[in-house]
């Protein structure tokens, strides 16, 4: 069937069937979702290695108002909830048909959809075909009142007068014209670092980290980099003296946050932190309110929300971690989205600072514990909330930065490349179905043997491992089961102690999902987990089975 016919055949049954329950085998939802895709995909100037091409009518068992064909660079986006695109946009009475450039309205502020509408309109000549006014039509409904503002310009159909499949493709290809010379006006303008892919950017900084002469492999940094963009705070755990602070402070150097800009700052925590206030500040005996370290921090980068801050928390269980930080990890838990930006619940009043304070999407906080007869354990409360990080490993022999290598200058990120994309599941399923269905069904596997326990994951786990995975997948930095590892060792296993025999059962148990095989008891000897499903988890479970043995008692953290 032509795209003449796909769409007037949408415009002439739409209405109709609105009327009745929204479900796969409607026609207008297979016109919309794969029939008018299909012919868009098969015109010669849609290469699908660069476009993607999708349609709808609604969700949740609700039909849209307005339902559309969207057709987005992946350069640019992969979401119509965000970025901008070619999107066709049916009006509510289906008399019309608008073929559009426009963006994403969930995601997009007001400011920043008139400036790229500005911009748009000024690369594109008067026509009488293409329009960069807003006298765009598409019904009385919010939604449809959101998308007209969204459009910088569009060509304008009738269902009475809709053109030949010829000129279809011609007005296409022509908003797909503008559209790439915006693209790439756009990368042109860009400040350097803005577009670079996950790989680059974490090639770069293992190189500058390896320049200091400190031996990670780029499998580690890609992981730091995956856990950060995961979630904003992350947990370096290991013996003394492995660099667990100078990664941190490499890694923001490297990407152009110093503590001279201002942009990574360290904070020793104290014995006798026992409230909020040591980090955040208080109001003296005069009334005045004085800022704590972090809380300098937040204000700063509520001043540049385009560029990255790295806060390290230097030894931060010297302090009962629950004690002094538990509003932050309860504000953390409240970030959601607002007008395409990310904001959370106040970190502090107005009575208390002065004016609301917020924790700022571009902070990133680091804590480096040691666990010995002077720090104190974590609860569960703040293991579900952090990756835990362990490094133990270290190579004394590594000179190579003693030698002859290039130095490294730092490149320049912003924001954008840390920022999380996802807050909830419901962001990254409609992307990555197939993952979020693997890992849960992994998860559910491993709460089975967790749960005589009580050690069970809850759903804040299982949706961090699965955002994780989302941009592992999104920048093809490790092979699923090699990144599913690392999120075993670091969300699961950190949970994981005692002495009784529940413990060993379940340890064992987990042995063989990780390793594929069964362990024979002789925990002393070597393990060669080459060929284990999940290497880093095997042998960490088989030293925690080993510890068990000899002293009656294990746990993840070497110390404890």
């Amino acid at each position: 069937m032509s795209l003449h016919d796909l769409f007037r055949q949408v415009m002439a049954i739409y209405e109709q069937e609105r009327r009745e329950k929204l479900s796969k085998e409607r026609r207008s939802f297979q016109l919309v979702t794969r029939a008018i895709p299909e012919a868009l995909k098969a015109l010669p100037f849609l290469p699908p290695d660069r476009y993607v091409v999708k349609g709808s009518v609604g969700k949740s068992g609700n039909w849209a108002a307005v339902p559309w064909v969207a057709v987005m660079d992946q350069e640019v986006t992969d979401s119509t909830q965000r970025g901008y695109y070619i999107v066709y946009l049916f009006s509510e009475d289906m008399r019309r048909l608008y073929l559009t450039l426009a963006q994403g309205v969930t995601e997009t502020p007001k400011d920043e959809m008139e400036r790229v509408k500005r911009d748009i309109r000024q690369l594109i000549p008067t026509e009488e075909r293409v329009r960069t006014d807003d006298d765009i039509h598409l019904g009385e409904s919010k939604r449809a009142k959101d998308y007209e503002r969204s459009v910088a310009a569009y060509i304008a159909y009738s269902f009475d007068d809709l053109p030949s499949d010829e000129q279809l493709a011609r007005d296409l290809e022509t908003m797909i014209g503008y559209y790439q010379q915006y693209v790439e006006r756009t990368e042109m303008m860009a400040p350097p670092g803005a577009r670079l892919s996950y790989q680059t950017v974490v090639e770069h900084i293992h190189s500058y980290i390896a320049s200091k002469g400190f031996y990670y492999t780029e499998e580690e940094v890609t992981n730091l980099f995956l856990s950060l963009k995961t979630k904003p705070f992350v947990i370096l755990s290991g013996i003394s003296g492995t660099g667990k602070t100078k990664i941190v402070q490499w890694l923001a150097e490297s990407v152009g946050a110093t503590e001279d800009n201002g942009r990574f700052t360290l904070i020793p925590v104290r014995p006798d932190w026992n409230d909020g206030s040591d980090l955040l500040g208080y109001v003296d005996i005069k009334g005045d309110f004085k800022p704590g370290p972090l809380t300098n921090v937040m204000i700063e980068a509520e001043k540049h929300p385009d560029k990255p801050y790295f806060v390290v928390l230097d030894e931060m269980n010297l302090a009962r971690v629950e004690h002094y930080f538990s509003d932050v990890l309860s504000v953390m838990e409240s970030r959601r989205w607002e007008n395409g930006r990310i904001t959370s619940s106040r970190v502090l009043p107005k009575e208390t600072a002065g004016c609301d304070l917020f924790l700022p999407p571009n902070v990133y906080i680091i804590g480096t514990v040691n666990m010995d007869e002077t720090t104190h354990p974590f609860s569960k409360k703040v293991l579900d909330r952090a990756n835990t990080i362990e490094f133990n490993r270290v190579q004394l022999d590594h000179l190579d930065f003693l030698r002859d290598l290039p130095t490294v200058a730092p490149l320049p990120v912003g924001q954008e490349l840390f920022a999380a994309r996802y807050l909830h599941l419901k962001d990254v399923y409609p992307r990555y179905p197939e993952l979020v269905e693997t890992v849960t069904k992994k998860l559910v596997e491993i709460n089975r043997i967790l749960e005589p326990l009580g050690a069970h994951i809850g759903y804040r786990v299982r949706d961090e491992i699965c955002f994780y995975l989302a941009y592992n997948e999104e920048g093809k930095l490790m092979e699923f089961a090699k990144a599913f590892d690392y999120c075993l060792m670091q969300k699961i296993l950190p949970r994981l102690s005692g002495s009784d025999a529940r413990l060993e059962t379940a340890l064992k148990q987990l042995f063989v999902l990780c390793a594929g095989f069964e362990p024979d008891g002789e925990y002393g000897g070597m393990l060669d987990v080459s060929y284990a499903n999940y290497p880093k988890s095997a042998e960490k479970i088989w030293q925690m089975l080993r510890r068990l043995e000899d002293d009656g008692f294990t746990s993840f953290w070497l110390g404890a």
